[in-house]
């Protein structure tokens, strides 16, 4: 299942991520659900995530 942000204020300009994988992290394009997606391993998109939050 893909969920957007809490952030994106119900805007379709950001980015999605695929739960129930794991060990990788699936991330798509809300305004091309049938573009390419990109896959993280999941340590690597939760070091992302921590510093993003940080700044």
């Amino acid at each position: 299942m893909w969920r957007k942000s809490s952030h994106s204020g119900g805007e379709s300009q950001c980015v999605e991520v695929a739960d129930g994988h794991p060990g990788i992290v699936p991330v798509r394009d809300s305004k091309n659900l049938t573009g390419p997606r990109l896959v993280f391993e999941a340590k690597a998109w939760t070091s992302f995530i921590r510093t993003v939050k940080a700044y």
